[in-house]
């Protein structure tokens, strides 16, 4: 079982903060369901943005988990915000978390396609 996006966020959030970085959401999505994207601040123009991982990543031992895949590395700031308003007017439902912090990805699961 899944747990809720809303406390998902707020445990990350949490995290973050317990670890000295910053987390903050930029767009409160569906406290349900709703999608998760992840600003990782690094430094200036240097973001990177990851999204839910495709369905093609899950099995029946991950069916739980909430993955993640970069979708963009190295963003500078005109393109993380033109990334959002696209997925916003796709998705205004989603919630975009911006964090800052060099170990931010510790409480992340990371798809990938080994």
């Amino acid at each position: 079982m899944r747990l809720k996006t809303s406390i998902f966020v707020s445990a990350l959030l949490r995290q973050t903060n317990a670890r000295g970085g910053f987390g903050t959401i930029l767009n409160k999505g569906a406290e349900e369901a709703g999608a998760i994207f992840i600003l990782h601040v690094k430094a200036r123009n240097q973001n990177d943005l990851y999204g839910p991982a495709p369905q093609s990543f899950f099995d029946d031992e991950n069916s739980g988990d909430r993955l993640f895949e970069l979708l963009g590395s190295d963003l500078t700031e005109q393109d993380i915000a033109a990334r959002i308003r696209s997925q916003l007017q796709f998705d205004p439902d989603c919630w975009i978390v911006e964090l800052e912090h060099p170990d931010m990805l510790d409480g992340v699961v990371l798809a990938n396609d080994d």
